[in-house]
């Protein structure tokens, strides 16, 4: 280590320009960012024939649920960022990261300390002959004020505050996609719990309809039409039906318990009265696939990671260069604690020290190649994270426009069964066919019914996952 005072006066401006070129003349060491590509398709492949929205509505707005336009789902969908647990983990964590870059940028300025300190001694009285000195006591009070900066010559302060910024940005990015995903998660929940409504509305009027065709049974059997299997039959699918309807209610307490975890109420306070689902999905704007990559907080997250460990590299590489430190040391010092201030009591000193590691065993490659390493990782990992995006946006695309074909032959299906029963129906009471072949219309319109709300059920989740998987309408300009 080298070590030098440096005494003021016609040296002193000398001394400062020198530290001044030294600053400015400082490089930071390590890759300059450059953002990893990614394969990007040009279009969607499963657009075709999607349903374009209005002008006015080319684009998901931040608050997306209304786009359904239910009153009970624009009234849950604001508590999830007010109550939300995990995003109260997700906001504190993004709270630390900047904690984090404000350590890192206080390593700019120098670092002073003050202190105080008095002690009184009293040094060996023995000589080297074998003789007694006669013993002194000596007081010493001193009050220094101490300073330590280490220039950044080679830039490892401010690779480490790029990093930290970044990752900074990363969890600010993780808070949006965790966010997103309690909300994308309320609105499922909240479609599936309208959709057993709705399957709990058909089992209903299914039961009222099968307790007529029971007493219609039970006439036919008073009057010698029909045996008393028939009304056995009867009575098995009345039951049935019955036990359906009330197995229904298993399914949505789950579900409404789920919707009060999401926006953070007790389970037993919460409850939604029952609302058959009857929406359709609405017209979603897709924009084009170059736009996903600034629309999805998960891959800015990745994205800012990557930056996150690109500049670590310099941080590692920084340690082959040698450290420069000014320190300076003023305050008062004296024996007698009545002179401590006075003139005669004032000390200085100034000092410069370069030191630099000359072996380390190789810790410092491998510190540089553990960076490197990271890197790569993080660049696959956002690649990874942007096919995924497009995967799921692709897969929504599929599943709204198949099922909405199969919604209409569903549809088609429900009318013909219907058809089908009423036809049935009336050859049982006129007597030309068994008992059985009613309950087989029955059970088959019962199966198309609850088929059909099942796929709107399905159109309503693949619509909201949709609108996740493009982002919900936050963009990466909104990154702090």
């Amino acid at each position: 280590m080298f070590r030098a005072a440096i005494k003021p006066g016609r040296f002193a401006p000398a001394i400062a320009m020198a530290i001044l070129m030294l600053v400015s003349a400082c490089t930071a060491v390590g890759p300059d960012y450059v953002r990893p590509t990614a394969i990007t398709p040009d279009a969607y492949k499963e657009i075709d024939g999607w349903k374009i929205a209005r002008p006015k509505d080319d684009v998901i707005r931040g608050s997306w649920w209304e786009m359904f336009g239910d009153p009970q789902l624009n009234a849950l969908e604001p508590q999830v960022s007010i109550s939300n647990q995990n995003l109260a983990v997700a906001e504190a964590q993004y709270h630390e990261a900047q904690a984090l870059v404000r350590e890192a940028q206080a390593a700019y300025f120098p670092t002073a300390t003050i202190g105080i300190g008095a002690n009184r001694s009293s040094p060996s009285t023995t000589t080297g002959t074998g003789s007694a000195s006669p013993r002194i006591t000596v007081s010493n009070y001193s009050l220094p004020i101490d300073l330590s900066w280490e220039l950044d010559v080679w830039g490892r302060i401010r690779r480490t505050v790029e990093s930290n910024q970044a990752s900074a940005q990363a969890s600010a990015a993780d808070l949006e996609a965790a966010r997103l995903s309690a909300q994308a998660a309320l609105a499922q929940d909240y479609f599936q719990l309208r959709e057993l409504d709705a399957q709990k509305q058909l089992l209903d009027a299914t039961v009222a309809a099968f307790e007529e065709s029971l007493d219609l049974t039970k006439n036919q059997y008073a009057s010698g039409v029909v045996s008393s299997a028939d009304v056995l039959q009867a009575e098995t699918q009345l039951k049935t039906t019955q036990a359906q309807a009330i197995d229904v209610g298993v399914a949505r307490a789950q579900t409404e318990h789920a919707i009060a975890v999401l926006i953070g109420q007790a389970a037993s306070t919460f409850s939604l009265p029952a609302m058959p689902l009857t929406a359709t999905p609405p017209a979603i704007p897709v924009g084009v696939p170059s736009e996903l990559l600034e629309r999805r907080p998960d891959i800015a997250a990745s994205e800012r990671q990557v930056a996150a460990a690109n500049a670590l590299i310099g941080v590692a590489e920084a340690a082959f260069y040698p450290s420069v430190t000014l320190s300076a040391s003023l305050g008062l010092e004296s024996s007698s604690l009545a002179k401590l201030f006075t003139a005669a009591s004032r000390f200085w000193s100034v000092g410069a020290s370069i030191s630099q590691t000359v072996f380390d065993g190789g810790l410092r490659r491998a510190q540089t190649d553990f960076a490197r390493a990271t890197y790569e990782a993080t660049v696959a990992t956002y690649r990874e994270t942007v096919l995924t995006a497009f995967q799921g946006v692709e897969d929504n695309l599929a599943a709204l426009r198949i099922l909405e074909d199969e919604n209409r032959a569903q549809d088609e299906a429900v009318k013909a069964a219907q058809q089908s029963l009423n036809v049935i129906t009336n050859q049982y009471k006129a007597g030309t066919v068994s008992y059985l072949n009613v309950i087989t219309a029955q059970e088959t319109l019962l199966s198309n019914e609850l088929t059909a709300i099942q796929i709107r059920g399905r159109r309503m989740t693949s619509a909201v996952l949709l609108i996740q998987g493009l982002g919900g309408g936050w963009n990466a300009a909104q990154l702090p």
